[in-house]
């Protein structure tokens, strides 16, 4: 750990408070450079982080955290948050297992006011803060810091709308960094900054304020009116509107967010105003750090890099095989050269999840927007109503807020949307925000849905080329994060008949019931048991779909098999496990049935393998729970 000036005395915000207003760019230098030399070699998410050092340091030095409360949104931007919050000595452990936690999280720390593992929630979670405050008759200050693309989210608009009719004092900070919002341009930008946040110009509004509430004027409706007069005049000076003052929320800026003592000055300034305010500060991602601010979408989670120049530092690929989602790029490029009605849609995750193939050939059928995965969905089921076959990928995890989109304008209608879900089960150091547990569960019980999970690469493309074929509806596929196992992927487009399964191994004491990629640790773990022992003798069925079951397999199983061991990469309680044990309940068939799964519990962070024997689907728990079932059912 480096020895530096100022950030080895800071244990917490109450030390950096002690400083004068002139160190404060120095220790931004240090905690910048702190940043990334941790991350150069504990990979993280680099560039955000970056980008606030400053309005981190401004905020934790003009407000009393942790009794004034911070909202970060999203929590990726958070890093000099952990360091200057007494994390400073386990930043190392950051994101590995039992060590900081990759994103805020209140159980942590009494800093992390509130979880920010996704998008878009800070304002609504800080106006409830805040009207928390007033009605306790609390004196404490309530930021939300919302930024790095996620004021796309609807959820943010929510929030500002409420925020904007309900008596409050929220401040919210826009950390604009060219992710969601244009920059603004002419001078009048900077002397309207100053003007607002002047002590003079405050002191004419407020007596001009106090004026039209004894005439009345601020005492009913016209209030609003007298608002929207004065955002009017500002709009006016400045040849520019904004959204915010349209919605009576008083906007400042936009400003530098690298100048710390320009921002400590400007929140001194306003934070102690009435009513809800609005502070937008231009930052750069990937601040002081030149690789990362010329490729910010590269190094927002960059991996191993040389803290002096950036570069990358890349393990050798060669002969290995390729990640799920780059299988599913190709293969979607593949399938819309033959197929002009194939479009493709993401929620701000081209890169991640390998939609940018089609987008860097064929850009206007591949459609980026934003972080709005309920939107995501609703218009490619417009899409779909139209007649074209639209692949919208969004991680599992994200894909929970598009739930009711799922539902109501796909499945309900029975539109032809090939909703690819990326990142399913344990994705693991992002932790339990990121685990992609639940799409089995939720989805399984709506109707009109079909749902499918991959074996291996090959799986994926013929899924992939089965959901296109005309008639299909709404067609879910879901496979990991990480690498397959087949170095040659690429295989012929065949379809595979919906609903049916396969036996992969035949046995006669325990049925073994996988569900994707999981189901080739089962495999290992089956070998390894069958070639120890003569028993148990135990068959491996590969179910493929989640919806429709297929039922010849499972009449198979239950006349065959007196013991079921079922193995799914998705939450025990409801999942395929749950689907299993139900089909053979209604038909009569009472196996004992043993269901491996990820726990009635949120799973924490950790790489795969680690998670994996944490919740015991890792090859050795898998080969002794079916010991175990065989020897107790003997």
């Amino acid at each position: 750990m480096a020895d530096f000036k100022y950030l080895k005395d800071i244990n917490s915000p109450a030390d950096l408070r002690k400083l004068p207003v002139e160190a404060l760019p120095a220790v931004c230098e240090e905690l910048r450079a702190d940043i990334i030399e941790e991350c150069s070699h504990n990979p993280g998410h680099l560039a955000s982080s970056l980008g606030t050092v400053e309005l981190t340091v401004a905020l934790h030095y003009v407000f009393a955290t942790p009794e004034d409360r911070l909202v970060w949104d999203v929590g990726h931007q958070a890093y000099g948050h952990k360091i200057l919050t007494g994390r400073r000595d386990r930043f190392h452990t950051n994101r590995k297992f039992k060590g900081l936690r990759p994103f805020p999280s209140p159980e942590e720390s009494e800093y992390d006011t509130f979880a920010a593992g996704h998008a878009s929630n800070s304002i609504s979670a800080a106006l409830g803060m805040a009207v928390a405050a007033r009605r306790k008759g609390e004196k404490r200050k309530i930021v939300a810091v919302i930024g790095d693309g996620a004021m796309s989210g609807g959820l943010a608009y929510e929030g500002l709308n409420n925020v904007s009719e309900t008596p409050n004092g929220l401040l919210i900070v826009l950390n604009d960094n060219n992710q969601s919002i244009d920059r603004s341009v002419g001078g009048m930008k900077q002397y309207l900054l100053h003007l607002h946040t002047s002590s003079t110009y405050n002191r004419l509004r407020w007596r001009a304020a106090r004026q039209l509430y004894k005439w009345g004027w601020l005492n009913d409706n016209r209030r609003h009116a007298v608002l929207r007069f004065n955002n009017a005049v500002k709009s006016l000076l400045a040849n520019q509107q904004n959204i915010f003052e349209g919605m009576n929320i008083r906007y400042f800026g936009p400003t530098d967010g690298h100048n710390v003592v320009e921002l400590v000055d400007t929140l001194r300034k306003i934070k102690d105003m009435k009513g809800p305010k609005l502070l937008h500060i231009h930052t750069t991602k990937g601040k002081g750090l030149e690789a990362a601010e010329k490729a910010p979408t590269i190094y927002h989670a960059p991996g191993k890099f040389d803290a002096d120049t950036g570069e990358r530092i890349t393990d050798t690929q060669a002969g290995q095989p390729p990640k799920y989602q780059d299988v599913f790029g190709e293969t979607l490029l593949e399938l819309a050269k033959t197929n002009p009605k194939i479009v493709g849609v993401t929620p701000a995750m081209a890169s991640g999840c390998s939609m940018n193939t089609l987008m860097a050939a064929m850009p206007e059928r591949a459609f980026d927007v934003g972080i709005a995965e309920g939107h995501a969905m609703t218009f490619a089921a417009g899409m779909a109503k139209e007649g074209l076959i639209p692949f919208c990928n969004i991680y599992s995890a994200f894909a929970q807020r598009a739930y009711d989109n799922i539902i109501h304008d796909s499945a309900l209608l029975g539109h032809h949307v090939v909703l690819c879900l990326d990142r399913a089960g344990l994705v693991g150091e992002d932790g339990a925000t990121h685990h992609g547990a639940f799409d089995l569960a939720a989805l399984r019980c709506v109707p009109n849905l079909t749902i499918a999970s991959p074996y291996d690469e090959h799986e994926l493309r013929r899924l992939m080329f089965t959901a296109a074929q005309d008639g299909c509806g709404t067609f879910v596929i879901r496979y990991p994060r990480g690498r397959g196992r087949l170095s040659e992927w690429r295989c012929p487009l065949t379809p595979i008949r919906v609903g049916t399964g396969r036996q992969l191994r035949d046995g006669t004491d325990v049925a073994v019931v996988t569900l994707g990629p999981i189901g080739n640790i089962a495999a290992d773990a089956i070998d390894e048991l069958c070639a120890a022992s003569a028993q148990p003798s135990v068959a491996h069925y590969d179910l493929r779909f989640l919806k429709p079951l297929d039922e010849t397999l499972l009449h198979e199983i239950g006349r065959k098999f007196r013991r079921v061991v079922t193995i799914e990469d998705g939450c025990r309680m409801g999942g395929m496990g749950s689907a299993v044990l139900e089909w053979l309940e209604d038909h009569g068939y009472h196996p004992t049935v043993r269901r491996i799964g990820l726990p009635d519990s949120f799973v924490e962070h950790g790489t795969v393998p680690e998670l994996y024997r944490l919740v015991g689907l890792d090859k050795e728990s898998i080969k002794r729970n079916i010991f175990e079932l065989f020897y107790q059912q003997a």
